[in-house]
């Protein structure tokens, strides 16, 4: 007997927001959560390990893929390509593996169409003013222009929240961890 289907749990939000450490603190929690590595354009950060934390590839690379029909979905954001590669995503999902994919709110619209049974969670900040605060803390890590550009998207991204199936606000991270994660329960007991 085959194994059941794999969720497919899309987490998106705005930048800035903590999606990075709450996929973190899923995965220690619930250890057979697999994470789909995105590829990205994008320079790495400091401390970003190639294949661990993105698979960074160039722009002209990148094109090459979306004409190849690699993605599940892609993406521009903030001057960047980003794209989740959907060969790993149904492997994973075809062996009976629970996969998070964290992407924008453009990307989880395509996601949408082409797995309406995936699981869309949207975390929020607490409000404006903290999401500018953690933007703020980040911004060795991002150019001072990326960061206003990110503000702007922040905008748009959040009022898109009312499309997910869950809104979790992050003003806790053990707190929102819990969330997602008793959402994610209760899909697996739908699914059995």
């Amino acid at each position: 007997m085959s194994p059941a289907r794999g969720l497919l749990i899309v987490i998106s939000g705005p930048s800035g927001v903590g999606k990075d450490t709450l996929i973190q603190r899923l995965r220690e929690l619930d250890p057979s959560l697999q994470y789909s590595i995105s590829c990205t354009t994008r320079k790495p950060r400091q401390g970003e390990v190639d294949a661990i934390n993105y698979f960074f590839v160039s722009r002209e690379r990148f094109e090459d893929l979306i004409r190849e029909g690699y993605f599940l979905e892609h993406a521009a954001y903030n001057g960047n390509y980003y794209g989740t590669p959907a060969a790993a995503v149904e492997k994973a999902r075809a062996v009976g593996r629970d996969i998070l994919l964290k992407i924008e709110v453009q990307g989880a619209e395509q996601v949408r169409k082409r797995a309406p049974d995936g699981l869309f969670i949207f975390i929020a900040p607490p409000s404006n003013e903290e999401l500018v605060r953690r933007q703020e803390l980040r911004q060795g890590a991002d150019p001072k222009e990326d960061m206003a550009e990110r503000r702007k998207i922040a905008e748009t991204e959040m009022k898109l929240a009312s499309q997910y199936d869950f809104v979790v606000i992050n003003d806790d991270l053990e707190r929102a961890a819990g969330e997602v994660l008793a959402i994610i329960r209760k899909a697996r007991e739908r699914q059995t």
